[in-house]
């Protein structure tokens, strides 16, 4: 028995009321999990109530690492039963955190806020993507994942550039208490909109479970089901992570994507961290530092809304994205000017297609019921390599300028895109990703390589 769901007869990729309800809500969701006022402050509010800059960055890697502790079992789990329940669950967890900062502002209520929220993002990475990928696959439409996905990013960065200027006048008006009930607010609300994904798929385990009472040995009385049906709720999730390992250990194709989405979203998106020191390097007046931060997330925008035209680069394409972006990201931070920002905005325009076309390219490969497991995979090597960077940036930037340490940053991915347009020369410049390659897994059980 097949776990993905089967196709909507008669439905397309270009509209419908199903693509329409399942978009929105996706775009609603990512907007509402970005719209947290807390965000551009609760540095000041550690840094408010006593702690060092050493607890500061402890918290951090606590946060990091809850990520990294639970993102392979959290994915396991999203495969194992219902994707749309953890969406509903993980923004609770955020919300109670927030409410212990406010309410018990210390160390201790810090960590065990950030211990929720790498929690709700553990639970979501992977969820998010599966539900997705096959609710649209379901209905036809499964080559607009990239797209969509782009804009739900979009949808969050504005939702970003929305919350700071807000921030401001709630704090006036009621503090620390008034923006964190501002965006427990908002972790409620996300939650009630992933109550609208729809979800046509039966999850793995109960999926398994009837295969097995339908083939299982027996005489008609029900008498014989005990070898072959588990009660146990943790067989389900420990056979989907089997499974999507699996997948990931036979098929070369998977092991590509999955490596090439650390590759691809980790360096910027920790570099992401220290652009306000970058700006602050070019000499501009500290109260203008985020106008200049919002040119750069406006770029990132940018680029999440062109995922649908980017789907059509092949491998040699989307090694010159990647090649372009690199340069721009050394040549803006070297110079160390607010113009060079303008190129600093346009890497991270790049960057951010470039993911969004990586998270594509490893779910078109996906072909067996661990999408959200291999997703979640990808995510731990992503945080791997976030902290990784995190420690770099930390050695690097400290014996030199922001700017050049962003410009050396810049180098893995000229390497990866040396990488890539090797491997394209030697496919003969063929395409991936799309309706051929997807169709063809689908019809050989296999997946086209890179």
């Amino acid at each position: 028995m097949t776990l993905s769901p089967a196709r909507v007869p008669g439905t397309g990729p270009g509209s419908g009321p199903a693509v329409r309800r399942l978009t929105a809500t996706l775009y609603g969701y990512a907007f509402l999990d970005d719209f947290v006022l807390l965000y551009p402050v609760y540095a000041l509010l550690f840094s408010d109530t006593g702690l060092t800059v050493w607890q500061i960055s402890s918290l951090f890697c606590l946060w990091s690492l809850t990520g990294v502790l639970l993102e392979i079992p959290s994915g396991a789990w999203a495969d194992a039963v219902s994707r749309r329940l953890l969406l509903w669950f993980g923004p609770l967890l955020t919300a109670a955190g927030f409410t212990l900062w406010v309410l018990a502002p210390s160390y201790w209520a810090f960590a065990l806020g950030f211990v929720l929220w790498g929690a709700k993002g553990a639970l979501g990475s992977g969820a998010l993507e599966a539900l997705v990928y096959e609710e649209l696959d379901r209905l036809g439409a499964a080559d607009r994942y990239g797209a969509v996905m782009g804009r739900a990013r979009a949808a969050g960065l504005v939702a970003v550039m929305a919350a700071m200027p807000l921030t401001g006048p709630v704090y006036a008006f009621g503090g620390y208490p008034a923006v964190g009930l501002a965006s427990v607010l908002a972790c409620l609300l996300t939650a009630a909109t992933a109550t609208r994904f729809p979800e046509h798929r039966e999850p793995a385990g109960a999926a398994k479970d009837v295969d097995a009472c339908r083939e299982g040995p027996g005489d008609g009385t029900g008498e014989g089901l005990g070898d072959t049906v588990s009660n146990t709720p943790g067989d389900g999730w420990a056979r989907t992570l089997r499974a999507g390992l699996a997948e990931a250990r036979g098929n070369r194709s998977v092991r590509g994507a999955l490596l090439l989405v650390p590759a691809v979203t980790a360096v910027w998106g920790a570099l992401d961290e220290y652009t306000p020191l970058l700006v602050r390097d070019t000499g501009v007046e500290e109260s203008t530092v985020p106008n200049w931060l919002l040119l750069i997330w406006a770029g990132a925008t940018v680029g999440g809304l062109l995922a649908g035209a980017g789907r059509r680069l092949g491998t040699g394409g989307f090694a010159g994205l990647l090649a372009v972006s690199a340069v721009a990201l050394a040549a803006g931070a070297w110079v160390r000017t607010p113009a060079g920002i303008g190129l600093v905005a346009l890497a991270f325009c790049g960057f951010q297609l470039a993911s969004v076309l990586v998270d594509a390219r490893l779910q078109d490969r996906i072909g067996g019921t661990g999408r959200a497991t291999l997703t979640s995979v990808a995510g731990v090597g992503t945080d791997l390599t976030t902290i990784a960077v995190y420690g770099a940036y930390g050695v690097i930037g400290s014996a030199t300028t922001h700017g050049a340490t962003f410009a050396l940053f810049a180098v893995p991915y000229l390497v990866t895109a040396a990488l890539l347009a090797v491997v394209g020369k030697g496919a003969g410049g063929k395409r991936t990703g799309g309706k051929r390659a997807t169709r063809a897994a689908r019809t050989s059980g296999s997946r086209a390589r890179p």
